[in-house]
């Protein structure tokens, strides 16, 4: 299983990726280009 191996201890949600979705949206986020940023809780950090 994968959730020991995650750093806040739990699997994310499909509303934490909605919520990262949400948050690129409004026009203010519009130079943003090209970037990943994974929505994982910190796994691929460790």
């Amino acid at each position: 299983m994968l959730r020991p191996l995650h750093p806040l201890g739990r699997i994310g949600t499909p509303q934490e990726v909605a919520d990262l979705t949400v948050w690129l949206s409004p026009p203010e986020a519009c130079f943003m280009l090209g970037a990943i940023i994974p929505v994982d809780g910190g796994y691929t950090a460790q």
